[in-house]
């Protein structure tokens, strides 16, 4: 079986033992897991968590020397700023493009409403649980406080009080691509002798952190396979009936970013064939999905848009890490549904003022959102008190039981809009990507 094939296999049986868990072996008092599957659970847990950081161990590296070789392969910082601008026009364009279908979806379906007026199931809900809902959107935001932080706070997580701060941002990239595109910047003014001693030693780096990759990639479907069953023996099918219209929606607007908007921005933009791309995105695109983490993900992107799309070191050095850091299509996209769904829920009703304030505000919280499964409940908290809704704690705490399902959709869509935007910047250079 070709890797794919054994990662969709693995999440296949994943989702069928998670969930048989998650039916048959839940105690009917408690509703909680019998001890014995909760030990499964945990093995699930620690397996998944030991894939992941497997994962996480090559980012620095990786990251660090991609971009080095990728930017002072350039010999001109002219070079870096076209490749730079055009990178950043796209990672703007394709996020505007994700919150407007969100938005325009949202307005249509109404998920919020039953019959114009707000869910009374979703209501009952909120108030048998309403301690228990804004106590967890607390707690998440306490502890993700660091991760999301306000708008202005990019700006200071970028420069780090040490250079050896950055290599241990922990999921925080900001700090680690501003100190790798100074360096690359240094060295290309530098002397040919000094350029040429780090230029090997990055490129040697980046060769092995590629390897080690290929090396972890081997036990993806053990790794997709406890990550997935964790995941579906805890989410609750009565919690997803109640929820189910929100769920779909924003499940519907994900898949138009992904299998609509995103191919004609590669046919008509790119001029390649969209299916292609699909092709080689194929392992990339499931381990985002079952990891639900854009930073764990990259190092696979990255393997797989060199050798299988054929996008040079250059391009993918300089374009994925950023996107992995400021591009978020899923997440802007979610943030808009989400806080549009809270305001349907309490009652209120946004006008083209308030829109326009959400449009503009998912756009902006979306940058820089830590690339970690649950991270844009900060952003969605930020952009709820800014337009005004208020007592909104419980209703939100109510979406973090689907968060997980939506959470692994939306890192896809991040990912795949990455790698798009690599492509796209890649033939706009001149480069032959996605040949047969």
């Amino acid at each position: 079986m070709k890797p794919w094939q054994q990662i969709l296999l693995a999440m296949v049986l994943a989702l069928v033992a998670g969930s048989c868990l998650n039916a048959y072996a839940t105690d009917g008092v408690t509703g909680e897991l019998m001890p014995w599957a909760t030990r499964l659970v945990a093995v699930f847990d620690f397996v998944g968590t030991l894939f992941m950081q497997l994962l996480k161990m090559v980012i620095v590296p990786l990251v660090f020397s991609s971009i080095i070789t990728g930017i002072a392969g350039l010999g001109k910082v002219e070079g870096f700023a076209r490749l730079g601008g055009k990178t950043l026009l796209y990672y703007a364009a394709t996020s505007l493009i994700a919150i407007l279908i969100g938005l325009c979806l949202v307005n249509m379906l109404q998920p919020g409403l039953v019959d114009g007026e707000p869910n009374a199931a979703i209501k009952e809900q909120i108030e048998n649980n309403e301690e228990t809902y804004a106590g967890n959107v607390v707690k998440k935001v306490e502890g993700d406080s660091g991760k999301g932080g306000a708008i202005w706070g990019i700006f200071l997580r970028m420069v780090p009080e040490n250079i050896f701060q950055a290599f241990g941002s922990n999921g925080q990239m900001l700090a680690l691509i501003f100190v790798a595109i100074l360096t690359a910047i240094g060295l290309i003014k530098i002397s040919d002798e000094g350029r040429k001693a780090v230029l090997g030693f990055m490129s040697g780096v980046n060769e092995l952190s590629m390897l080690i990759i290929q090396w972890v990639m081997m036990l993806a479907p053990i790794g997709v396979f406890a990550l997935v069953a964790e995941t579906a023996s805890a989410t609750g099918i009565e919690i997803i009936k109640v929820l189910g219209k929100y769920f779909f929606v924003v499940l519907a607007a994900l898949l138009t970013h992904l299998f609509v908007s995103m191919p004609i921005l590669l046919a008509v933009v790119g001029k390649v064939n969209p299916l292609r791309h699909y092709k080689a995105m194929l392992n990339p695109l499931m381990t985002a999905f079952s990891t639900a983490s854009s930073s764990a993900t990259l190092p696979v992107t990255m393997r797989a848009l060199r050798e299988k799309a054929g996008v040079s070191n250059r391009v993918s050095g300089t374009v994925l890490p950023l996107g992995a850091t400021v591009n978020m299509d899923g997440t802007a996209l979610y943030e808009c549904v989400a806080v549009m769904f809270v305001a349907q829920v309490l009652g209120l009703e946004l006008g083209f003022l308030e829109q326009f304030s959400v449009v503009t505000l998912a756009l902006l919280t979306s940058i820089g959102v830590a690339g970690v499964p649950s991270a844009s409940l900060v952003a969605i908290v930020i952009i709820i008190n800014n337009v005004g809704i208020a007592n909104s704690e419980a209703v939100i705490g109510l979406l973090l039981a689907v968060d997980r399902p939506l959470d692994m959709t939306r890192t896809a869509v991040n990912v795949f809009s990455d790698s798009c935007g690599a492509i796209i910047v890649a033939k706009s250079e001149g480069e032959d990507v996605l040949q047969a």
